[in-house]
């Protein structure tokens, strides 16, 4: 089955953006911040994880970096550093930020493969998370227009 290519103009917000670029796709997750209808392209829903995932990773070395996993060779734990504090309060704000987003992006994408948002609590039970990553890879479904407006 083949995607219809994109015109070389803008494509609308309500519709999904197949090959997207990678700062296309980063604008879309923010404009389309909770919006649960229509679909999401993979390169859409790709593009962004890999953002996300690379926030992620920074703010993980900075806790590091600053004394945030304070193990110490006895076994005990060293109080953490106001740094570190600072750090994980900055990557709690990330995470509020962005998870209705993300479910929102999720629910898109989902839809372009012609499956209702639901299916996203099938994350919720074990190894669902590796279902869902497999649901997010699948080929888009011409059938999934039924979830647009």
């Amino acid at each position: 089955m083949t995607v219809p290519a994109q015109p070389a103009t803008a494509v609308p917000l309500d519709a999904p953006y197949y090959d997207a670029p990678f700062g296309a796709a980063v604008s879309r997750f923010w404009k389309k911040y909770a919006t649960f209808t229509g679909r999401a392209g993979r390169a859409e829903f790709w593009w962004w994880w890999l953002v996300n995932l690379l926030v992620n990773i920074v703010f993980n070395i900075l806790a590091f970096a600053t004394g945030g996993y304070g193990m110490q060779m006895d076994q005990t734990y060293a109080t953490p550093s106001a740094g570190a504090v600072v750090v994980f309060i900055l990557w709690g704000l990330w995470a509020l930020a962005t998870i209705i987003p993300n479910l929102a992006l999720f629910a898109r994408r989902l839809h372009d493969v012609n499956l209702p948002a639901w299916w996203i609590l099938i994350g919720l039970v074990p190894v669902g998370g590796i279902v869902l990553l497999v649901m997010a890879a699948l080929t888009p479904n011409p059938a999934g227009a039924r979830f647009d407006r």
